[in-house]
């Protein structure tokens, strides 16, 4: 599941005595590359300025002016400064841009040093970036400190922007739903909707009483219940599973994509016993695998905040996320424990399509027969990165490490979805998490991408990030 590439408005900062030479290059060879790399790019036409560029604040208005016609078609502005640029002109025309800014400056050449051909880059990024933190312009700047657009570094780096404005796009304005109430069991998932209001985050809820009433109402021959049914039946193993168990278990897919699509959510957290056990002898786990599978992050236990994290992650790793619970120890040994939940792991982080089961342990609550929707299975060998959300004072605070799930066995009666998590100093990071007050929850994405995770949300959306 590869999230859709950032499209980047391209700035360029011009030093009047140095050759115009140097800009015309620069503008063909960094589209050119943005474009092999899989990015779309706004420009500012090469006649609206001298050479193309920004170099004076009266240019740097008429930047801004292009800029604020194409609200909502950029994800982020790459300045690349071909020479030392301004930054009079770059303070003037991105001082309102809105959006992540990447600093990118060309490397000079030992064997082009004369004044014709010398570009003193080098020295312009850090005059660009001093004053941009007086004027209290937010700014990503990459080492090495230097890269031209053709080299590997500058790649790296085109990646590591795309990531990070990813995430702050899909942050901005996100809708997350809970449905039902929080079971009083777990005070520990309590948010606070107010402060994710104020950072962007709106938060729709739903009463199990509504889904129940829309359940009842969903007919097996209906469109909508085959084709969910037979997306279920292709996603998982059901072979122990009654005709009548499955059934609710499609109608209950089916509400919830209903509910998604109506509140134009983009995660959702769900109420998922015991009311849905006694109701319909059914459980929501392998409902929630499938819709973390397909890009709709889905956590249980209405817990919001692992809905939010996980919808963060997601944009910045570009692939799926799962919530799952810091579980169990790992023998005796301090840097490996395990990660599990129920079955709302993502067929794409499992080792093997899961196996769709009576719930072991609700099932000592409402009896053998009564909670059919475990997935169960193993998750694969991969590193990953973690961390989750919780709210405090009105501020969003939020925890970011990364580890990798190994190849060490779990003992073949462990039920559910869950993998052995190695991971760096884990004896301190739960100490972190537990005394911040943080969850008992963990959300897990592919890939190590904590490094432009924590510079979105810290430096661009203000969250509170603490890196374990």
């Amino acid at each position: 599941m590869i999230r859709s590439k950032s499209v980047f408005a391209l700035f360029f900062g011009n030093r009047g005595f140095f050759p115009a030479s140097l800009q015309t290059a620069a503008r063909a060879e960094l589209s050119e590359t943005l474009k092999q790399l899989g990015h779309k790019t706004l420009t500012l036409d090469a006649g609206a300025t001298r050479n193309g560029a920004v170099e004076t604040p009266e240019e740097g208005e008429k930047y801004a002016r292009f800029l604020r016609k194409n609200t909502g078609k950029y994800d982020g502005v790459i300045l690349c400064l071909p020479n030392f640029g301004d930054e009079n002109g770059a303070v003037a025309a991105l001082a309102d841009a809105g959006v992540p800014i990447l600093i990118q400056a060309y490397p000079d050449e030992l064997d082009k040093m004369d004044p014709a051909r010398r570009r003193d880059a080098f020295c312009g990024k850090l005059s660009i970036m001093d004053v941009f933190c007086q004027h209290g312009v937010s700014f990503t700047a990459l080492a090495p400190h230097t890269a031209h657009p053709r080299s590997d570094a500058f790649a790296r780096h085109v990646d590591y922007f795309d990531r990070l404005c990813r995430v702050v796009k899909a942050m901005r304005r996100m809708r997350v739903g809970a449905v039902g109430a929080r079971t009083t069991a777990f005070k520990t998932v309590r948010i606070d909707e107010v402060a994710l209001q104020r950072h962007g985050i709106t938060t729709e809820t739903l009463d199990m009483s509504d889904v129940f009433a829309r359940m009842r109402a969903v007919k097996p021959s209906e469109t909508r219940a085959r084709e969910k049914a037979k997306r279920l039946r292709a996603y998982a193993r059901w072979n122990d599973v009654p005709k009548k168990a499955f059934e609710n278990i499609v109608a209950l897919g089916v509400v919830l994509d209903g509910i998604v699509e109506e509140l134009r959510l983009d995660a959702v957290a769900v109420r998922c016993w015991l009311e849905l056990q006694k109701e319909f002898g059914v459980s929501c786990c392998v409902l929630l695998s499938e819709m973390n599978d397909r890009g709709c992050m889905a956590a249980c236990e209405v817990d919001v905040g692992s809905a939010v994290a996980m919808h963060a992650l997601s944009h910045a790793s570009g692939e799926t996320a799962a919530c799952l619970d810091w579980n169990n120890n790992y023998d005796d040994i301090e840097d490996k424990c395990i990660l599990f939940h129920c079955g709302p792991t993502p067929q794409a982080m499992m080792s093997a399509k899961g196996r769709v089961a009576d719930h072991a342990i609700l099932e000592n609550a409402v009896g053998k027969g009564c909670s059919y929707g475990c997935n169960t299975g193993r998750i694969a060998p991969a590193p990953f990165t973690f961390g989750n959300l919780t709210t405090s004072g009105g501020r969003l605070r939020l925890y970011l490490g990364e580890g990798r799930f190994t190849e060490d066995p779990i003992p073949p009666e462990f039920f559910g979805c869950a993998g052995v998590a190695e991971i760096p100093n884990l004896q301190e990071a739960l100490l972190h998490i537990g005394c911040a007050g943080h969850r008992h929850h963990v959300a897990v994405t592919p890939g190590h991408v904590a490094a432009p995770a924590r510079e979105a949300l810290e430096k661009y959306l203000r969250y509170e990030v603490t890196v374990l």
